[in-house]
C-alpha cells in the first residue's frame, strides 16, 4: 500500500504565503493619506476602466492591489454586505470595522483551507465627522488586519513607500498637498508620475451622504503642478 505524501503544515502555509506575495508584488502599489478634509487614495494605474479604488458605502471606500478579478470580487461582496446591512437596519449601522473583519474572515478562510490563496491585499477606508473618526484597515492575503494611522501603503513596494511617507511632512495637509505626498511616495526619487498614470479618489469630509469622489486628470495635474510653483 502506498503511503500518503506528507508535507508539514508550516511548509504548506509558507508556500501559500510565498505564492500570494509573488502575485501581489507583480501589481502596482497604492497609498492612502489622511488630510484635513478627509482621506486621499492614490494608485499607480494607467487604465481608465479597470479601477483599483471604488466606493463601498456613504463614507467608506475600497482599494485593492494584486490580481484584479480577485479583489474586484471582494469589492462586490463588500458592497452587497454594506447594502444589506444598511437596508435591514439603518445606513448609520454600516461600519467599516465590521466590514474589515468580514473581509479578514473571508481571506483567512481561503488562505487556510483552499489550495490557492487569493493574490490580493485590500484597504478599507472610512472617514468620520472629524479626523479622530478616520479609519484605514489594511487586510492581507492571509486575513491579518492592521489598523493604520495617518497613511497606508499596499503592493510590492509597500515597505519602501511606507518609509518615504514616514519621512515626509504630513502635518496639516490640504488635498493638493496630500496628492503630492502620495504621488512622491509612489514614484520615489528616480522617476515622476503624471496624471495619466494615476488613479486618485477622495473621501470628502465636507460632504453629507455619499462622500466618495473620483478626481479628474485636470485636478490631479493642478495638484502636481502646484509643487513647482
Amino acid at each position: 500500500m502506498n503511503m500518503p505524501f506528507y508535507v508539514a503544515p508550516e511548509q504548506v502555509m509558507k508556500d501559500r504565503a510565498d505564492y500570494a506575495q509573488k502575485g501581489i508584488a507583480r501589481g502596482r502599489s497604492l497609498v492612502a493619506v489622511e488630510f484635513e478634509g478627509g482621506v486621499v487614495i492614490c494608485a499607480e494605474n494607467p487604465s481608465r476602466n479597470l479601477r483599483k479604488i471604488s466606493e463601498i458605502y456613504d463614507r467608506i471606500a475600497f482599494a485593492g492591489v494584486g490580481k484584479y478579478n480577485e479583489y474586484d470580487q471582494l469589492r462586490m461582496a463588500g458592497i452587497r454586505h454594506a447594502d444589506m446591512k444598511g437596508f435591514t437596519y439603518s445606513r448609520d449601522d454600516v461600519d467599516s470595522q465590521a466590514l474589515a473583519n468580514q473581509y479578514a474572515q473571508m481571506l483567512g478562510q481561503i488562505f487556510t483551507h483552499e489550495m490557492k490563496p487569493l493574490e490580493v491585499e485590500i484597504l478599507v477606508v472610512a472617514i468620520g465627522f472629524d479626523p479622530s473618526g478616520d479609519r484605514l484597515f489594511h487586510i492581507r492575503y492571509d486575513g491579518s488586519v492592521t489598523d493604520e494611522d495617518g497613511f497606508a501603503a499596499l503592493g510590492g513596494e509597500a515597505e519602501l513607500i511606507r518609509k518615504r511617507l514616514a519621512e515626509a511632512d504630513l502635518v496639516s495637509l490640504d488635498l493638493q498637498g496630500a496628492i503630492r505626498a502620495a504621488t512622491q511616495a509612489l514614484a520615489g526619487p528616480d522617476r515622476e508620475l503624471i496624471a495619466d498614470e494615476l488613479e486618485v479618489a477622495i473621501l470628502d469630509r465636507s460632504k453629507t451622504g455619499r462622500c466618495f469622489r473620483r478626481l479628474e486628470n485636470n485636478e490631479i495635474d493642478a495638484a502636481l503642478s502646484a509643487q513647482d510653483s
